[in-house]
Parts: C-alpha cells; structure tokens; sequence
C-alpha cells in the first residue's frame, strides 16, 4: 500500500484529499505546512508527497527543495488554487512529478 503525505495549510483540504486517498486504499498521513512535513519526512519513508505551494512557515517549492537536499526518495505532486504556468513549469524543473490546480 503506497504512502502519501498530504501537506496543505487549509485543514479542509487536507481532510478531503485523506479520505478520498483513504477510500482507495492508500495510506495517508497530513501535515499544516512545509516544516511539519519535512520534519514527517526526516522520520519515516512516504511514497508521494502531495503539497500545497503555497503556505506558511516553509512553502511547498522550499519543501521540495530540502527534501533533494537531503536526499529524501519521494515523488512530489505540487497543487494549488493560485497555479500559473510559471508555477507548474517552476515545479516540474526543480523536480516535482506533476502539478495540479486546484478545483475552485
């Protein structure tokens, strides 16, 4: 069963994506922002990180950057209500996987 980090600032969000992923039989856990995340990451071995770009404390593009610094194996899927194309070609060249707008 595959593991996924859903890493968003918006408690709604966060909920929503856990029991959809849930209901699909992957395995899920949450973080509020970038460092609770990254502090997640360091402990224990996810598959996927979904994060949020834009957030408090540490962003989702700040997020992405420690986890390659420090080596951590994951693949990052970055997703956003403020999504520009910038943003997402930004994203897919400091490695992410995909970007996705949220929905409104």
């Amino acid at each position: 069963m595959a593991k996924i980090l859903i890493v968003d600032d918006e408690q709604s969000i966060r909920q929503v994506l856990s029991e959809i992923l849930s209901e699909e039989n992957y395995q899920t856990d949450t973080a509020a922002d970038g460092q609770e995340a990254l502090e997640k990451l360091q402990k224990e071995a996810f598959d996927v990180v979904l994060s949020d770009v834009k957030m408090p404390r540490l962003d989702g593009m700040g997020l992405l950057e420690k986890v390659q610094e420090e080596g951590i194996d994951t693949q990052f899927i970055m997703i956003s209500a403020h999504g520009t194309i910038d943003t997402a070609l930004e994203a897919t060249r400091k490695g992410a996987f995909d970007f996705i707008e949220k929905p409104p």
